[in-house]
């Protein structure tokens, strides 16, 4: 499965405002559990919540990948926000975070899992793409951006 299959245009907010850390990832888990019959958007924020609690998911370089478990779900959901400005997200490099790529995936998908984390962490650490998600301006463009990088990777 790539990044580019899993992330749905509803599923990505650009240029959003978020003060801190926990509204980002309440953001998040709003566009996560949003027509998910039983997952609710605070059984994702507390799969998100307890994952940050084990260390940040901030790589540096003004990105993050939270990310989390639930049993609820038999879906694996992806959601991505483009701040309007960075927040403290207490990253490894101590600097702004503003993207944010959201994963939730069933609680026995482990392999899966760790492929998508992968290709995320693949796919931010190139600075170029991580500059054109900067600057796209609407919810389309920031998917484009993401699709024309994989077709070309």
């Amino acid at each position: 499965m790539q990044v580019s299959e899993l992330l749905e245009l509803e599923r990505i907010s650009c240029n959003t405002h978020a003060a801190s850390k926990k509204r980002v990832l309440e953001q998040l888990s709003e566009l996560l559990a949003d027509n998910q019959g039983d997952l609710t958007q605070i059984k994702v924020f507390d799969s998100l919540l307890s994952r940050e609690r084990l260390g940040s998911t901030g790589l540096g370089h003004g990105v993050a990948i939270p990310h989390g478990r639930v049993k609820e779900s038999d879906r694996t959901l992806l959601a991505l926000i483009k701040l309007d400005q960075g927040i403290d997200y207490d990253a490894v490099d101590n600097q702004p975070v503003d993207l944010l790529f959201a994963l939730l995936v069933p609680e026995h998908s482990t392999d899966e899992h760790l492929q998508l984390l992968s290709q995320l962490a693949e796919m931010l650490s190139d600075p170029a793409l991580v500059e054109r998600l900067r600057s796209a301006t609407d919810s389309g463009s920031l998917l484009d951006t993401i699709r024309e990088w994989q077709q070309s990777h």
